[in-house]
């Protein structure tokens, strides 16, 4: 079920948080959590019934594994990992290594046909740090009821938050929140519309850019430098309001029930280089990927050389978890490569004694560096494959030349004849028609780059947990944008929740749905 539908909006959620409260008023704690693991079950299976015995296989033998493991067993915590990665390797990538060892030496295996299971990856990861953790005697109870809904738990079950079970579950044990608290559910409600206008307003309609342009790409067009950008940029827009906007959704969502589930998302594109976007972008797949992949195999305590080796596994494997091909590993090596260049950086800065505050022409620079070296790794992410994207990232090079539409020939007049004696040719265009495009991109970073995020918007009330760098915490939005019970709010509201759900009908599934 998606949390963008009628189903989930007008139906699904209204039933589960009315029956979760009237147990919870009657004192019945532990049949609203079975109400909640009960919904979420729903929630999961609702279009693929068949797929909820994966999920609950996957508990059972996780919950069991957790008890056994907790008395320090090296063995049965590695056994437990290995279970849960063979688990995950098997339906979301038996297909990619098959075709890959066809590729290699022309031998096929035959597999069954499959469907992929939803959210293997983010409930998968999610008890992998459970068995550590586990083992590491940070869980201080087994309990079979709050296990399940540790991991199901529906606001943030498809698309995470990851979230450790020392965060969530003693949340669980406060009386106050089986308690109907009309504060937190006009918080809840305020950041599950915003984020949903966000997603079905911003992210599907910039989607119109984007979609034609890649299309056009796979089947090798020859698209102008402008059609080029227009998509890369809508592409990079569009993925960064629909996981903001999913991001704000599930907070919100967890809140109505008293719940605050990790911060993921924190305006990355305002990040002035590549380590502060990964401290910002999916925060807690970040926060996952460190402390039980790159701080076990060494981190940065054994050199330099060491530590950039790391982080280059640490990123192939992050790409790699978001899906099954080749484009998502280059990404995640792109991304590693950055990352070890802006290291190498700092540290030079260092021995030149280059530690001074920059100024606001070099952090402009900074931010539009790291910008368009995100938008250019966002490419390889959204391509079907590594041609069409090296043919995007040629076109965006202008090796089609540089051109405008044929429309701008006569409206700049003498100009246009000065253009093309610089080598401007004016032609007619497929899939960049000039102002439309440029004005709602240009209008979605000035939102980006400029606009406080929904969550410093509602930062008076702290609807989420903060797990960005220890004492970091969001910036205060000026007066007027913070968000208060008052009429001009409630307008602000309406306008959104009623501008959203008349789009429904047009929305479509979240781009991190698939992961």
């Amino acid at each position: 079920m998606l949390f963008n539908s009628y189903y989930f909006i007008f139906i699904f959620l209204p039933v589960t948080v009315t029956v979760f409260f009237l147990l919870g008023h009657k004192g019945k704690n532990q049949w609203a959590m079975a109400w909640l693991i009960l919904a979420s079950f729903i929630f999961y299976g609702w279009h693929h019934p068949m797929l909820i015995w994966l999920i609950g296989a996957s508990i059972l033998f996780n919950f069991f594994w957790g008890i056994w493991v907790s008395r320090h067993s090296k063995v049965l915590l590695a056994s437990g990992i290995t279970v849960n990665l063979g688990f995950l390797g098997y339906f979301k990538y038996s297909a990619f290594f098959s075709d890959n060892l066809f590729t290699l030496t022309n031998i096929r295996m035959e597999l069954p046909e499959m469907m992929f299971p939803l959210a293997i990856s983010f409930f998968t990861f999610q008890q992998i740090a459970y068995l550590v953790d586990a083992y590491r005697g940070k869980i201080a109870e087994h309990h079979f009821l709050n296990y399940c809904l540790f991991v199901t738990f529906f606001p943030r079950l498809t698309q995470g938050p990851i979230v450790y079970h020392q965060e969530l579950m003693p949340q669980f044990k406060q009386k106050e929140i089986f308690r109907w608290n009309p504060e937190k559910i006009a918080v809840g409600i305020t950041v599950f519309f915003f984020g949903l206008f966000k997603k079905v307003f911003i992210a599907d309609g910039l989607a119109a850019y984007a979609s034609p342009v890649y299309e056009a790409a796979r089947y090798a067009y020859p698209l102008s430098c402008l059609e080029a950008w227009e998509g890369a940029l809508a592409y990079t827009l569009q993925i960064y309001f629909d996981f903001s906007g999913y991001s704000d959704m599930a907070i919100g969502l967890a809140y109505l029930f008293g719940i605050r589930i990790p911060l993921n998302f924190n305006s990355p594109y305002k990040s002035l280089n590549i380590i502060d976007f990964w401290r910002r972008w999916h925060i807690s797949l970040s926060r996952f990927l460190r402390d039980y992949l790159y701080v076990p195999m060494g981190g940065n305590r054994k050199g330099e050389g060491r530590r950039f080796v790391n982080l280059m596994i640490t990123m192939l494997l992050g790409g790699l978890w978001h899906g099954a091909a080749w484009t998502f590993v280059i990404w995640g090596g792109l991304h590693g490569v950055y990352l070890v260049i802006n290291h190498s950086w700092v540290k030079l800065k260092q021995k030149l004694g280059w530690q001074g505050k920059s100024g606001p022409f070099a952090r402009l620079l900074s931010v539009l560096t790291t910008f368009i070296c995100v938008t250019v790794a966002w490419v390889f992410f959204r391509s079907d494959s590594a041609s069409t994207a090296f043919h995007m990232i040629g076109c965006m090079a202008a090796k089609n030349g540089f051109s405008l539409p044929e429309k701008y020939l006569d409206k700049f007049g003498v100009a246009a004849q000065q253009l093309q004696k610089w080598g401007v040719d004016f032609h007619e265009m497929k899939y960049f028609e000039g102002s439309n495009e440029v004005v709602h991109i240009l209008i979605a970073l000035l939102i980006v780059w400029f606009a406080p995020n929904v969550q410093q918007m509602m930062d008076r009330y702290v609807p989420y947990l903060n797990i960005m760098a220890k004492g970091e915490r969001l910036s205060m939005p000026p007066f007027w944008f913070i968000w208060r019970p008052s009429f001009f709010w409630a307008i602000i509201l309406v306008i959104t929740t009623l501008t959203a759900t008349l789009l429904l009908s047009r929305a479509s599934e979240f781009l991190y749905f698939k992961f």
